[in-house]
């Protein structure tokens, strides 16, 4: 099990870039969450198998088609035991 946080900066907010990256989550069988940030970014924490989140950043990385995506700053973080879904954060 492997979890990432992530920064994601460009124009990704107002895009329903939030909303493809939750649903694309659920269909690698990633938990986590993703918010807006005041500076125009996201931030986001994903965890699961690393072939699923390898898979899954490449997919985010080309985005929903509306969304364009500058910058992507990943860290490899300590899971967190017990979470059971990927989160949209208000």
């Amino acid at each position: 099990m492997v979890r990432d946080f992530f920064i994601i900066k460009g124009y990704v907010q107002g895009v329903g870039f939030r909303y493809f990256v939750s649903y694309t989550a659920k269909l690698y069988d990633l938990t986590g969450w993703i918010k807006n940030c005041d500076d125009g970014s996201v931030q986001m924490e994903a965890q699961g198998k690393k072939d699923s989140l390898e898979e899954f950043i490449n997919k985010i990385k080309i985005g929903n088609g509306f969304c364009e995506i500058e910058d992507i700053f990943i860290n490899e973080i300590k899971p967190v035991k017990n979470e059971r879904n990927f989160k949209i954060i208000y």
